[in-house]
């Protein structure tokens, strides 16, 4: 298998951790199905697709022309074919699949849009939400690209990730985002301004399951500020980030959940931008120093973008970081209840079993004054800079 750069990795002997089985719960009126394999979510993405028999709205940051990739393009051609109607949107900046392997889906009778940066300030917004909806009735949505690396188990160094199938009253709210979508990509002269309103007007609305979005914006997202309110209240987090870089006010909500009740956050221990590692690891001291558990997801790439606060759970595109939190367009879906929030603790305790704890002893001794140099200069570069241009100049740990 073959890393964005080109290079080829080859899977780890050593690895013997197991992505949990997937499973299925009823929530405030929704059946969600989680997916923590890899061959899971490929193959709930493949029996979404096939089912589908009136209309397939796709938006992925990310979909290459691999082996997953041609598999998921020949059933969207499938579904093109017996009368379906589909449309891709993909991010210019994340995918690479050139437009000759999109081709064959427009030719088949789909649409297919890309999210075109240009140079100017729009240059700057990178579309990273995925999700899927078939027929306006059922939604797949999580951290997942379309890409090989994203349904690989940890054994053959794949994104340990998640993805979840939705029924139910919050699918409506993503056919309505996604024709908000589909009306800006469809505008030649799509605005940065345009967007930020879409982003800045979309109501969430008050139900114990909501759809809440991210985007370019002068202040902390709209999903941001509803985590920090969560965190704010709460007497337990566990959080499992592929990147976690948060700015400073969301850090001290953590210190203080750990101050009254218990803080637990996993973070990467492997990932082809280790720049972001560093980033993460330059604020693990203040945090240690409150008690807070961190860990470090060593068993496999991590991707996953995971959050229990007390009785709530979100799951979606958004890493907590600045791009994610101030400029990218991201999705989070917020569930509140109780057994659920119970059943994602669960996984968070069996991650932490592929896992190093990180101690002040180890930040103590690894922290030497070459690291924190680097460490910090990780945190400057991925704060300010888009994740591939720092992935390129992977600074080491």
């Amino acid at each position: 298998m073959t890393e964005p750069d080109g290079t080829l990795t080859k899977p780890d002997p050593e690895v013997d951790y197991r992505d949990l089985p997937g499973f299925a719960v009823q929530a405030e009126g929704h059946d969600l199905r989680f997916m923590l394999s890899g061959q899971e979510r490929l193959d709930g993405l493949m029996v979404l697709i096939d089912s589908a028999k009136t209309s397939l709205k796709l938006c992925f940051y990310m979909f290459q022309a691999d082996h997953s990739g041609t598999k998921v393009r020949a059933a969207l051609i499938r579904a093109a074919q017996r009368g379906v109607s589909v449309h891709l949107i993909i991010d210019a900046f994340g995918s690479d699949a050139p437009q000759s392997f999109l081709e064959p889906i427009i030719r088949a009778g789909g649409k297919v849009s890309v999210f075109q940066p240009r140079w100017n300030v729009r240059y700057l917004i990178r579309n990273h939400q995925k999700f899927v909806v078939a027929d306006d009735e059922s939604v797949m949505t999580g951290g997942f690209n379309v890409s090989d690396h994203y349904f690989a188990a940890p054994q053959e160094n794949g994104w340990c990730d998640l993805g979840v199938r939705i029924t139910g009253k919050v699918v409506e709210r993503f056919v309505e985002w996604f024709a908000e979508l589909e009306k800006w990509v469809g505008n030649g002269d799509s605005q940065f301004f345009a967007i930020r309103r879409m982003v800045r007007d979309w109501n969430e609305g008050g139900d114990d399951v909501q759809l809440l979005l991210g985007g370019p914006s002068k202040i902390t997202s709209a999903w941001a500020r509803i985590v920090k309110r969560d965190l704010a209240q709460a007497g337990r987090l566990d959080l499992v980030m592929a990147y976690f870089s948060p700015p400073r006010s969301i850090r001290r909500l953590i210190r203080m959940v750990s101050r009254k009740g218990r803080a637990r956050l996993i973070t990467a221990g492997k990932s082809d931008n280790t720049t972001t590692i560093g980033a993460s690891r330059a604020l693990y001291g203040a945090l240690l120093r409150d008690d807070v558990e961190i860990y470090e997801f060593d068993a496999s790439k991590l991707h996953m973008k995971l959050l229990v606060i007390d009785d709530v759970t979100y799951f979606g595109s958004a890493n907590f970081d600045l791009r994610s939190i101030r400029l990218n367009l991201e999705l989070m879906v917020r569930v509140k209840d109780a057994q659920l929030a119970e059943r994602m603790r669960e996984v968070v305790t069996h991650m932490t079993k592929g896992s190093n704890s990180i101690t002040r002893e180890w930040h103590r001794k690894r922290g030497g004054w070459i690291n924190r140099i680097r460490w910090r200069m990780s945190w400057f570069l991925v704060s300010v800079l888009d994740y591939t241009v720092a992935r390129r100049l992977n600074l080491g740990l």
